[in-house]
């Protein structure tokens, strides 16, 4: 928290001595823009998702349902009086995760961009990886369905502290190759304690065989702009992460390994994947795929519990297996996801999407709790008011397939049923 109002009165502070700063537009979706004499800017944006969300389990009389704010994002994008200087801050105030976990810090976004071309960028900072599923780095409020797939939900690590460079290069007949290199902490957002393990080098390179996407349409799921020719970029994707301590790397700490010596051992977690996405006149195609695997070291002798205390059994099927136990505790797999879906010129979108979880034999995605549904199917439909995102209004449902077993108790010593469930959502994005 004292990172987050340090970053918070940094910026203030920058934006009331700014010279001659004057509000230079306002558009609704777009937010305030303000310029100086020098050639300084900064722009003020932000949104706000209320959402309701209903579960029906078969063979279950009862339903749940939730509403809740699901997200309240304010951002500031600023550029220096130098071009080649910009920089972000972005910050959540309702209190949730990306993932819909609560008590969540604020702070999001917050790097500085160095751009000495138009060809190159190096930014340093928090901010969301570019060695992660093409999904997961598409703005909240531009997601084709209610929320992102289960595939983002399962492998992603969001937010990540470190040094992000992306580049551009013009390969011929108007094409395009995009090139990312990440080295981060590997341990998530807002690490404010120790730093756990080692650290996590990933990238990404995508080709662009049709040229660019209209305004930033890369990065936007529904086809707004309504493409004249068709555009297309293919991608793949690679990180290790050198001694993770949580079960994709999304937080530290959370999960801790000794050996004899008690200092820490923690495994090795990889991942890769391919994607894609495609639009043409108000049609649009994503697909993904991703695979992990971890390496678990040979001197692994204790772990520690939530409590704190210290334990030196790993016991799978009542048998003490050390690798089989701490791969049991991560998200191991490997998943599909494609959406696809059409929007009319009256701004009605529909969409639909399916995604397919296959676990390891030894991995967190067997949990019948919160996982261990191998299909979801997704319907949705979305209007906008307009190009721009400032408004829109989405329902979704979804069919998941329980096949497997799940565990609608939270209770570990509760039978697992076999029964199917229906998700019912509807959210509404209100931008400035």
């Amino acid at each position: 928290m004292r990172l987050f109002y340090f970053v918070i009165s940094f910026f203030m502070i920058n934006l009331s001595y700014s010279q001659g700063l004057e509000m230079q537009s306002y558009k609704f979706g777009d937010g305030l823009r303000f310029v100086g004499e020098s050639g300084q800017s900064v722009r003020l944006t932000g949104y706000a998702q209320p959402m309701a969300e209903l579960k029906q389990t078969e063979g279950y009389d009862e339903s749940s349902s939730r509403y809740r704010m699901r997200r309240l994002r304010l951002r500031i994008d600023g550029q220096t009086k130098d071009p080649r200087f910009k920089y972000r801050l972005q910050v959540d105030l309702s209190g949730v995760s990306e993932i819909g976990e609560t008590n969540e810090d604020p702070l999001m976004d917050a790097y500085i961009d160095y751009a000495p071309n138009n060809s190159f960028s190096v930014k340093f900072g928090q901010r969301t990886t570019y060695a992660d599923n093409r999904e997961l780095w598409m703005s909240s409020n531009s997601l084709q369905l209610v929320e992102r797939s289960r595939l983002t939900s399962a492998f992603a690590s969001i937010r990540e502290f470190g040094v992000f460079v992306t580049g551009r290069i013009k390969s011929g007949r108007g094409s395009f190759l995009r090139p990312y290199l990440v080295l981060s902490n590997g341990d998530g957002k807002n690490v404010m304690d120790n730093d756990r393990g080692g650290l996590k080098l990933g990238g990404r390179i995508d080709y662009l065989p049709f040229g660019l996407f209209t305004n930033i349409g890369q990065f936007r799921q529904i086809d707004v702009m309504r493409e004249q020719v068709p555009k297309l970029v293919v991608g793949i994707h690679y990180s290790h992460n050198s001694g993770m301590s949580s079960r994709r790397g999304r937080y530290s700490g959370r999960i801790l390994y000794l050996n004899n010596n008690d200092e820490e051992s923690l495994p090795d977690y990889s991942k890769y994947g391919l994607d894609f996405l495609f639009k043409y006149r108000g049609f649009s195609a994503l697909g993904e795929f991703v695979k992990s695997s971890a390496i678990v070291p040979d001197d692994i002798t204790q772990r520690v519990r939530n409590d704190g205390s210290i334990s030196t059994t790993f016991l799978v099927n009542d048998i003490q297996n050390i690798d089989a136990y701490v791969k049991g505790r991560m998200m191991l797999g490997e998943a599909y996801n494609f959406q696809l879906g059409y929007l009319f010129k009256n701004n009605f979108s529909i969409d639909g999407r399916y995604t397919h979880l296959i676990a390891d034999e030894n991995s967190f995605l067997n949990n019948a709790t919160f996982y261990n549904r191998p299909n979801y199917y997704t319907l949705g439909v979305t209007k906008l008011s307009r190009r721009n995102y400032g408004f829109k209004i989405q329902a979704s449902v979804t069919y998941v397939d329980g096949s497997l077993g799940i565990n609608h108790d939270n209770d570990l010593s509760t039978d697992v049923v076999f029964d199917d469930e229906l998700l019912f959502r509807l959210i509404t994005t209100i931008s400035f």
